[in-house]
């Protein structure tokens, strides 16, 4: 990401107004303007639709004001960062929105500007003026440092998704870690390869021992004091299904493996950049699930940190068994709240599509809260249940646990059951089954690595936890 394109213009920088307009208010709009504005807009034929965007020239040919759609009435429940949209529309140039939107919903527009200006760019070679966006003053009452901040953050996780696994393995992920810690002045110890099995993270090493690139387990702390917050993100930097390996059509984008961990650390940056009065902690599980000689089998019998068995009855559901150990090991000092992030199964995606991520909990205010967040900050998000019949399916007979129940059916909520296996009862704990992928370009999201719940997150943890967490260190 471009760090200039993630920030608003100065206050002072002389700017063209930005008018958004909807469909059914257009001839209300026209009226109040000047009847050169009107000939011009008539003549054009813009009718205001979705992503319409036009420039109006003055007597001299520049551009005087602009105008951008937002669509009838039907595209209402469509505008989720809609002015994303004007941003790649716009001639070069600075501008300051000048009305079209209310004011809950500045926010996330600013926020959707500021995205739109991202894109992967590490491995293209571009000329400056292919990279040169327009830019926009940030609206009258926000909160302008909070919005730099979120748009930072996801272009953090947004960065490490994309990045193909040649360039991301576990190293590079512990790399990224800590120079986000030196950034904040976090500590981060590192456990690695054989040392994963004296310190007690058995399925952490059983899962990455096959690949070269070294297992390991991040662990990043910052903050003294004020409740506890543990963020466990999945860092399966390539999946290959390990010996039950994955066809071609689903290996392509399992360089996203690792998503779980990418949100997480967006997530503790926002945390972090924004001060809050909390005793951080991250744990992120880094390994490969590749293939070779020592690669744990189908019907292989685990023994994890907790001291739960669990059968091995298919290789490719390793993501679910590096949680379980980091899970154990957080709530050894049990903290206040518990966040797990995972590209966990295709299930979730069947059930809801990739926009839309389930997310569990046993914690009641804590539901309400995510929910609550996943509206205010344009962060979608579903709660799907802890369903206790279901137990009986991640139950094999040989072993305490199945880490793959057969069947083909309720695939996402029995992950999420094996988890909260591994999670002291009682913990306020919520397991976010995300895809971490934008199939197609939207506003401020473009097609590739996308970070899901860590703004509904941040927005509900002051909920439950108080909001005294926010506002300085």
């Amino acid at each position: 990401m471009r760090q200039s394109l993630a920030t608003f213009a100065p206050a002072d920088a002389p700017s063209v107004p930005l008018h958004a307009v909807s469909a059914d208010g257009l001839a209300a709009w026209l009226d109040q303007q000047p009847e050169r504005v009107r000939t011009w807009l008539n003549a054009t034929g813009f009718s205001a639709a979705a992503g319409e965007t036009l420039c109006v020239p003055d007597v001299a040919g520049a551009v005087s004001m602009a105008v951008f759609g937002l669509g009838g009435a039907k595209a209402r429940a469509r505008r989720r960062m809609a002015l994303g949209a004007a941003r790649k529309k716009l001639p070069r140039g600075t501008y300051h929105l000048a009305g079209g939107f209310e004011a809950e919903d500045l926010p996330e527009q600013a926020l959707g500007w500021l995205l739109a200006g991202y894109s992967f760019d590490r491995f293209r070679h571009r000329s400056a003026d292919e990279v040169s966006l327009a830019m926009l003053k940030a609206p009258a009452g926000i909160d302008a440092e909070r919005v730099t901040v979120l748009a930072a953050a996801e272009c953090l996780t947004r960065d490490l998704i994309n990045t193909p696994a040649s360039q991301m393995g576990p190293e590079e992920l512990e790399t990224t870690l800590l120079a986000l810690a030196e950034e904040f002045g976090a500590h981060v110890s590192v456990t690695y390869g054989d040392d994963l099995l004296q310190e007690n993270f058995p399925l952490i090493h059983a899962v990455g021992r096959a690949s070269d690139r070294i297992p390991r387990l991040l662990d990043l702390r910052w903050g003294d004091s004020g409740p506890r917050i543990t963020l466990v993100g999945k860092g399966v930097c390539f999946d290959t299904g390990g010996l039950d390996i994955k066809p071609a059509a689903s290996m392509g984008l399992m360089k996203k493996d690792m998503g779980g961990a990418a949100t997480v650390m967006g997530l503790a940056m926002m945390i972090m950049a924004l001060g809050w009065k909390v005793r951080l902690r991250v744990l992120i599980p880094a390994v490969e699930n590749a293939i070779s000689g020592s690669a744990m089998r189908p019907g292989d019998v685990l023994t994890a940190r907790n001291g739960l068995t669990v059968e091995v009855n298919n290789t490719d559901a390793e993501g679910r068994l590096v949680l379980a150990d980091a899970l154990a090991l957080a709530c050894e000092e049990a903290p206040d709240a518990l966040i797990c992030m995972a590209t966990l199964t295709g299930a979730a995606r069947v059930a809801l599509g990739p926009d839309l991520p389930p997310f569990y909990t046993d914690d009641e205010d804590l539901a309400l809260a995510l929910s609550d967040g996943a509206a205010a900050e344009s962060d979608p998000l579903w709660r799907m249940p802890f369903h206790e019949p279901y137990e009986a399916l991640i139950e094999p007979g040989i072993a305490d646990l199945d880490n793959a129940p057969g069947g083909g059916m309720a695939g996402s909520i029995t992950a999420a059951l094996f988890l909260r296996r591994f999670v002291t009862p009682g913990t306020r704990f919520a397991h976010f089954d995300i895809y971490g992928w934008q199939p197609k370009d939207e506003p401020g999201r473009p097609k590739g690595g996308q970070g899901q719940g860590a703004r509904a997150v941040l927005w509900a943890l002051p909920e439950v936890l108080g909001p005294g967490i926010e506002g300085g260190a």
